[in-house]
């Protein structure tokens, strides 16, 4: 196992910058995912930690050591790629003992850590087999067993299941997360999916525009969403933003749409009148009385919810809810949201608005030790 660090890590493509001075850190053992949309630079991290490209500037450190001046091969790191990158004409296991033949080990030592690598992945029976012979899945645990048998101090996964159906991602990200909880091993894991990022990662870090939007547990960077952007891009469907202003000393907002909702969490510190964005999730609207008119655009039935595409009577703004069960079979719906779940942020800049008094309690960068 082995700690990484990025310090102040930058890369230009020529005058375009994409990175713009990540500082992150990765202790032994954990999983680090790495999200955003297309284009924040995740994919570009990843290649200036394997070594693929040259950053423009900062350091990558590596179980103390800087990996900056290393060629790829010296770094002691696997990379798990999107398209899994096998050699058609090999073997499976030929396939996952090819680095290991490169690096002059064994006979006795590569088929050991081959068939111990098969073991773990279920591919005892596969070996002989060559990839046009197997299915997505298969093919993906091949290129996993080729990671695991280098032992290395690093993993690095490239968004490995954007090319599998929904059913055998789900079964592939359950199995990624128990094997390298299995197995100790640092990693990291780029992805632009959301439920892969919340499910897979110890800790996220949210990229926008090659910044460092939120670094933080998955939990904290749902509940608590460090601007717009983080929050818009985590939760499905995508939170709703509502234009409104502080009022009653900061202790409720009032909605342009309609109503005065006071705030649940605290007071804030800005005055009234004070332009804010409230932030609520489609599963914190509530069906009520009275509240915020809805005209009905699309009603989605997914069994055991339902989701209500409409737009505000007043204003037309689109608005999307997230109903237990089925939703009334009605063109008007009139929802009200849960006080106890607003988000507020600033509207000129974005950033999440905290109440009075709120401590910001940092992420420990290393687990606890525990004592004797």
């Amino acid at each position: 196992m082995a700690k990484l660090e990025l310090m102040g890590l930058r890369k230009s493509f020529g005058a375009t910058p994409v990175l713009h001075g990540v500082d992150l850190l990765v202790p032994d053992g954990e999983m680090l995912v790495i999200v955003g949309a297309s284009g924040c630079g995740k994919s570009t991290l990843l290649r200036l930690v394997a070594g693929l490209e040259r950053p423009t500037g900062g350091r990558v450190v590596l179980d103390g050591r800087d990996i900056i001046g290393l060629d790829p091969s010296a770094r002691d790191i696997a990379m798990v790629f999107q398209n899994y990158a096998l050699y058609p004409h090999m073997t499976v296991f030929d396939n996952m003992a090819y680095g290991l033949r490169i690096r002059g080990l064994s006979r006795a030592d590569i088929r050991r850590r081959v068939e111990e690598a098969a073991g773990l992945l279920g591919l005892h029976d596969l070996l002989r087999r060559k990839p046009r012979q197997l299915s997505g899945g298969q093919r993906q645990r091949v290129a996993m067993g080729r990671a695991i048998v280098r032992e290395p101090k690093l993993f690095l996964f490239d968004e490995p299941l954007s090319n599998l159906d929904a059913k055998l991602r789900v079964q592939m990200r359950a199995e990624i997360r128990r094997l390298q909880r299995r197995l100790g091993v640092t990693s990291l894991y780029v992805t632009h999916d959301q439920v892969e990022a919340m499910t897979l990662g110890d800790r996220l870090l949210v990229l926008n525009h090659g910044r460092a939007a939120q670094f933080a547990t998955p939990m904290e960077v749902f509940e608590r969403p460090a601007d717009i952007y983080v929050a818009g891009f985590i939760g499905a469907p995508a939170m709703n933003f509502l234009p409104a202003t502080l009022a009653r000393g900061g202790t409720a907002v009032q909605l342009q749409a309609g109503p005065l909702i006071p705030l649940a969490d605290g007071k804030r510190d800005q005055p009234d009148g004070y332009p804010i964005t409230v932030g609520i999730r489609p599963e914190h609207l509530i069906v009520a009385g009275d509240g915020l008119e809805l005209a009905v655009d699309l009603i989605e039935p997914l069994g055991s919810e339902t989701v209500v595409h409409g737009r505000l009577a007043s204003g037309g703004q689109a608005l999307v809810v997230k109903l237990a069960g089925a939703a009334p079979a009605s063109e008007r719906l009139t929802v009200r949201p849960d006080p106890t779940h607003l988000h507020v942020f600033d509207r000129e800049n974005g950033q999440r608005i905290e109440p009075i008094g709120t401590v910001m309690v940092p992420i420990p960068l290393a687990p606890a030790e525990t004592a004797g």
